[in-house]
C-alpha cells in the first residue's frame, strides 16, 4: 500500500520552521513542568491510595474537607461508577504495616464525617513505602539516561555522529513535549508513564534509523548531491511507511485509551503524544540538526565524485637548428 506512487515534499525546506516551533514547544513544556510541577504518583513519593465505590454521586468538597491534610480526592475511572481514589502521602519513616492503617483510617474517617453511602470494602488499595518510592525514582531516571547513551552510541557507529545528535535531540524533544502534556492535563508520573516514555524512546529512534538508513543506501547513488537532496528524498521514500506505521499505532494506541481502563490512561495518553510528536521529530528535527551539525564536511562512507581529468599537454617541437 502507498499513499502516492512518488512523493515529492520539500520537507527539508521547512527544517528551520520546524526547529523554531520545537524550540517554542520545549520552552512552553519547560515552564509549565517549573511553574506547576510534574505530579509524582504513589509509586514515586510513597503513600497510600484507596479506592472508594459510592452509592450515588460523591460529594468531593465534603470527602476532601473530612481528609484533612496533604489528600488528593479525584473521579476513578467512568462518571457513572461512582468511584473515588483517595491519595494520602506521608513522610518520615513508614512501614508497611502503618500505610495499611492509613487505608483503615480513611474509610472510618469517612463513615465517621457522614460524607454518603460507600462500600466500606475499597475496590483497591495501593500502599508504597517512602523507601520504595525513592529507589523507583532513581530506577526510572537512569534507565532512561541508559537507553538515551545506548542510543548515541549506536548510530554514532553505526551512521555519523551528526546523525546521533540529532536523533538524542529528537528524542529528548519527544520526551519534553510528552511531559508538557502529561503536567497540562494533570496526570501523575507513575510507572505506567515511565514505561510509556522509554516505550517513545524506542518508537521515535526506530523511525529515525530508518530514514538514516535510507540516507547512507542513497548516497552510493546520489554521491553528486548534496545532503539536503539525500535525506529529502530519503524521507519521502519512507514517507508511506512512515505513516502507515504512525497510524496503526495511533489507532491501537486510541482504543487502548477510551476502553483500557483508568490504570492503563496514563500510559495510553502518553503514547498517544508520543507517537504524534515522534513521528513529527522523525521527519522535521532528526534530519535538519544532522544536516546542521554535519554542515559541509563529506559524509561517512560517501565517495569524492570524480573530478575531471586535467587535459593532456602536448610536447613542444623545438626547430632544427
Amino acid at each position: 500500500m502507498q499513499t502516492s506512487n512518488k512523493p515529492q515534499f520539500d520537507f527539508v525546506r521547512w527544517r528551520w520552521h520546524a526547529l523554531v516551533l520545537s524550540t517554542l514547544i520545549v520552552i512552553a513544556g519547560l515552564y509549565i513542568v517549573g511553574t506547576r510541577g510534574l505530579k509524582k504518583g504513589v509509586d514515586f513519593e510513597g503513600g497510600t491510595v484507596v479506592i472508594l465505590a459510592f452509592d450515588q454521586a460523591p460529594d468531593y468538597d465534603r470527602i476532601r474537607a473530612a481528609l484533612a491534610g496533604d489528600t488528593v480526592v479525584q473521579r476513578y475511572g467512568p462518571e457513572q461508577n461512582h468511584h473515588v481514589m483517595i491519595r494520602v502521602k506521608r513522610t518520615g519513616h513508614e512501614t508497611g504495616l502503618d500505610l495499611a492503617q492509613e487505608a483503615k483510617a480513611i474509610v472510618q474517617t469517612l463513615k465517621t464525617a457522614n460524607v454518603g453511602a460507600f462500600n466500606e470494602t475499597p475496590v483497591g488499595t495501593k500502599i508504597v513505602g517512602p523507601v520504595v518510592g525513592e529507589q523507583l525514582r532513581r530506577q526510572g531516571l537512569m534507565a532512561t539516561v541508559l537507553a538515551m547513551a545506548g542510543i548515541l552510541a549506536y548510530i554514532a557507529l553505526r551512521f555519523q555522529f551528526s546523525f546521533a545528535v540529532g536523533a538524542i535531540v529528537a528524542t529528548l524533544h519527544d520526551l519534553l513535549v510528552t511531559m508538557a502534556f502529561l503536567t497540562f492535563f494533570n496526570y501523575d508520573l507513575t510507572l505506567n508513564v515511565i514505561a510509556g516514555l522509554l516505550t517513545i524512546t524506542g518508537y521515535s529512534v526506530n523511525d529515525t534509523i530508518v530514514i538514516f538508513d535510507r540516507v547512507r543506501e542513497n548516497m552510493r547513488s546520489m554521491r553528486r548531491d548534496d545532503l539536503k537532496s539525500i535525506i529529502n528524498t530519503a524521507v519521502n521514500q519512507t514517507l508511506s511507511r512512515t505513516i502507515i506505521t504512525a497510524g496503526t499505532t495511533l489507532l491501537s494506541v486510541v482504543a487502548l485509551y477510551l476502553f483500557g481502563g483508568e490504570v492503563l490512561k496514563g500510559f495510553a495518553f502518553t503514547m498517544l503524544v508520543g507517537i504524534i510528536s515522534g513521528t513529527y521529530s522523525t521527519v522535521f528535527i532528526a534530519a535538519s540538526l544532522a544536516i546542521v551539525f554535519q554542515g559541509k564536511r563529506p559524509m561517512k562512507g560517501q565517495s569524492a565524485p570524480p573530478t575531471a581529468a586535467a587535459p593532456a599537454t602536448r610536447p613542444s617541437r623545438r626547430r632544427a637548428s
